[in-house]
């Protein structure tokens, strides 16, 4: 166990030093700490990308899934990614011309303050729960290597997270998304063949699994599945941090490219972490589900190859949480702070007001994910708050010419308090994830509001603003 402990350490060590590095030498405005200064070359787009997908919620809540319903019903529940993946092909090239800071600017462009503030406020609320359940995986791996108590794990994780988003920015993230990729694609691809072997290769393990993990829908009705699916493939869709990455991209044609090694790269790591978690199920029947891969990684496989898997795993899951901490601190900083400032704030106020609102966020993220049993649950409330809230509004602004202010604002507030309300107020009904419920809601109020309020030359006044409804 010292073994591991001092690898993950050592690996700690080494994220805080790429970030004190790029602290010094490439931060110099809000620009450089938002989106790198427009400058990522194409394969540290294509390993930030993969790593802010490929965080706790595939290392521990996706191997979770596995654990509990088996490797078929998986590959339906993490589809969703690649065909959010594939529209996002298409309108890669259109964000990084835009040249935003995040999304409720380019909501803004077209449907007014209004729309940008309340989209600000269902963002937080969604990507607060992210970062809050990377601490909790984080924690897990920090307990299976040291005996650290998880609230313990939690706030170590925590206090890391801030210091990182905080010192370097994207420029940090995105350089420590790319060297933890490399990472877990070499570990688990070494590793798997080890954890196969130990579970009686391919035919043992068909044999020993239950038998409603081999099923196709892991027990779960199409309802249950749907739900599932669906949080998943609407926060790729939508997601603020990809947006934010194809910002970041050096031009058009990178930010385009980046967007087909992303999907062949997710392609690669979801394999393997099925094969992987799979074994699990056979290898260690009475773990927590969370622990499925971490628990291969110490236990099934070589030292030196559990020694990737873990560092790779921490690298995930810190960089994943600092990429949805910046971008949250960019929705405070920019569509709120700056967006109703009397006057230009300068440079520099604007770098250390993106700092201290990390700081912030990052402490309410902590508070937020004690509130959640698992990883798997609170991974699955904020993809919905985000998905159903949020990534309606998105491709309706860009894809469709009908949508109307009154239209976006309806469906961000009703998609976002649906979500709340089936979550907290009814406390998941049938055992359906929210998204059953609060993305239809949205999708409706957005097309009926709308094409009622086709009047041309509606508008809606909002102190100084007169914000076009069409």
């Amino acid at each position: 166990m010292s073994i591991y402990l001092v690898a993950v350490v050592i690996y700690l060590i080494l994220m805080a030093l790429i970030g004190v590095y790029f602290a010094k030498s490439s931060i110099k405005n809000s620009d450089d700490f938002m989106v790198a200064g427009r400058s990522l070359p194409l394969w540290i787009v294509i390993g930030t990308l993969l790593a802010t997908f490929v965080g706790s919620g595939t290392v521990v809540g996706g191997a979770s899934f596995i654990y509990q319903y088996g490797p078929f019903a998986a590959i339906f529940n993490l589809s969703g990614g690649f065909v959010g993946a594939f529209i996002l092909y298409l309108i890669a090239s259109k964000v990084r011309q835009s040249e935003m800071y995040t999304v409720p600017q380019l909501l803004e462009k077209r449907f007014g303050t209004a729309t940008r503030v309340i989209a600000s406020v269902f963002i937080l609320l969604a990507y607060v729960g992210i970062t809050a359940y990377q601490f909790t995986g984080g924690a897990y791996v920090l307990q299976l290597t040291t005996g650290m108590p998880l609230e313990v794990g939690a706030i170590v994780m925590c206090a890391l997270v801030i210091f990182l988003t905080m010192s370097g920015g994207l420029f940090s993230v995105a350089y420590s998304d790319a060297l933890g990729a490399v990472l877990i694609l070499i570990g688990f691809i070494i590793g798997i063949p080890f954890a196969l072997n130990a579970a009686g290769g391919f035919s043992g393990l068909a044999e020993a699994l239950p038998a409603v993990t081999k099923t196709w829908n892991g027990g779960l009705s199409i309802p249950q599945l749907l739900g599932f699916f669906l949080p998943l493939f609407l926060l790729v869709l939508g997601d603020q941090n990809m947006y934010q990455r194809f910002a970041a991209a050096k031009d058009e044609l990178t930010a385009k490219r980046s967007v087909l090694g992303f999907i062949a790269g997710n392609a690669l790591v979801v394999s393997l972490v099925i094969m992987m978690a799979t074994t699990a199920i056979v290898l260690f029947p009475t773990i927590s589900p969370d622990a499925a891969i971490l628990t291969v990684a110490i236990e099934g496989v070589p030292v030196a190859i559990g020694v990737l898997i873990l560092c790779a795993s921490v690298a995930f899951l810190i960089t994943t949480a600092t990429s949805y901490l910046l971008s949250a601190s960019g929705n405070i900083v920019y569509d709120l702070v700056q967006r109703f400032s009397k006057k230009e704030l300068p440079e520099q106020k604007l770098l250390w007001l993106n700092r201290g609102t990390v700081l912030g966020l990052g402490v309410f993220a902590y508070v937020l994910g004690q509130f959640f049993p698992s990883v798997l649950a609170i991974q699955m409330y904020s993809y919905t708050m985000y998905g159903a809230a949020i990534t309606p509004a998105i491709i309706a602004t860009l894809l469709w010419k009908k949508a109307t202010t009154a239209g976006i604002m309806s469906s961000i507030i009703v998609g976002g308090s649906a979500t709340m309300f089936w979550e907290l107020v009814l406390n998941r009904p049938f055992d359906w994830n929210s998204v059953l419920f609060a993305l239809p809601l949205s999708v409706i109020t957005l097309v009926v509001v709308s094409l009622a309020t086709q009047k041309k030359g509606a508008s809606l006044t909002l102190g100084n603003k007169n914000l076009n409804m069409e």
